[in-house]
């Protein structure tokens, strides 16, 4: 449970951090149109912070962290959510910048996949903890 918190804080600060850092980066630079940077906001907040409150909230009832795949998918999905808004980042930086760099747009798209295999493994592990406690 202490796990599920700590990274349902980490997601709270660096989603925060990232707003300010889009809209900042955005008025020095003086732009006004649309990029990538406005993305990695909602992506921390609401697949890292909102998702991990409510499994910090759910943890004690369900028992998530004993099943024995928890560990592998938690640090497969912190991986991936990194890795998606890291590259997303990038690219806001560089379109900001007036400029791109199109493989950004391939390494976004696995971050993503990589997140949506750790979403199907997260209904899967907690599919057999219902299960399990059914029994």
């Amino acid at each position: 449970m202490k796990k599920l918190f700590n990274a349902c804080f980490f997601y709270l600060v660096l989603g925060m951090a990232s707003g300010v850092f889009a809209r900042e980066f955005m008025k020095f630079n003086e732009f006004t149109g649309s990029t990538n940077l406005t993305t990695v906001h909602p992506h921390l907040f609401t697949l890292g912070f909102i998702f991990f409150l409510i499994l910090t909230l759910g943890s004690s009832s369900l028992d998530l962290t004993k099943n024995k795949n928890f560990n592998k998918w938690f640090i497969l999905y912190n991986i991936s959510l990194l890795w998606t808004c890291a590259s997303l980042t990038m690219r806001g930086i560089l379109q900001v910048n007036g400029s791109d760099f199109k493989g950004l747009s391939h390494i976004s798209g696995t971050g993503h996949a990589l997140l949506g295999i750790s979403l199907i493994w997260f209904m899967i592990i907690l599919k057999s903890t219902l299960t399990a406690k059914e029994k």
